[in-house]
């Protein structure tokens, strides 16, 4: 009784042991040789394809990506994620600026604007083109336009009152409109010759809009 149960296990171990063997020999294990291409971040740096599926990992900081949105970017030096301001923004921004006892600081706000079947892109831009001090909208010589990167932007002055300067750069989709603003505070803001690329937000958001990646 012994001995046959002996030979049942050794039947049982060769039959395992050549199924192992069998599988070995005609499935060999392959290491995974993914695609050399590379995935461009909008800072610039760029990432390879890892792991058994050959996926790209996550840009890292500064870069942000909004993949419900479509958009990705990389946030400017010295700006910081803070509590969105309003129900369209979905992506708000905050630096210091001077010193820290007059607490001034520069912010970007971005938004997003759905266009609905009645309207257009244009008439979205101004109806959403409200003047902070007035609160009403803004005059069509407030509007220009500019090219940033792979993208050409509507450009509206939206206050310009009381040390505070307001740009927004509207950005026309097929079926939105994302807006972007620079928002400075005590600036010079009565002096007609004032440069908005010296200002703090102004020239951080034209560089972040030079990273913009998606349509």
């Amino acid at each position: 009784m012994k001995s046959l149960f002996i030979g049942i296990l050794l039947i049982i171990i060769l039959g395992v042991g050549g199924l192992v063997y069998r599988n070995a020999v005609e499935y060999p294990t392959k290491p995974v040789a993914c695609p050399m291409d590379a995935m461009i971040c909008p800072n610039g740096t760029s990432i390879s394809r890892t792991g058994l599926s050959c996926t790209f990992s996550p840009c890292q900081l500064p870069n942000v990506s909004f993949s419900n949105i479509g958009i990705a970017f990389a946030i400017p030096s010295g700006f910081s994620s803070v509590p969105l301001p309003d129900t369209a923004s979905f992506a708000a921004y905050e630096m210091p600026v001077g010193p820290s006892t007059n607490g001034l600081v520069a912010n970007i706000i971005v938004r997003r604007y759905v266009i609905s079947a009645s309207t257009t892109a244009l008439e979205t831009i101004q109806k959403t083109a409200i003047g902070g001090a007035s609160g009403i909208p803004v005059g069509a010589t407030a509007f220009s336009s500019t090219v940033l990167g792979s993208h050409r932007f509507t450009v509206v002055s939206i206050e310009r009152f009381e040390g505070v300067i307001d740009t927004a750069y509207y950005l026309a989709r097929n079926a939105d409109i994302l807006r972007f603003d620079a928002i400075d505070r005590g600036t010079d803001w009565t002096n007609p010759n004032l440069d908005l690329s010296t200002l703090p937000a102004h020239s951080a958001l034209v560089r972040m809009l030079n990273t913009l990646q998606g349509q």
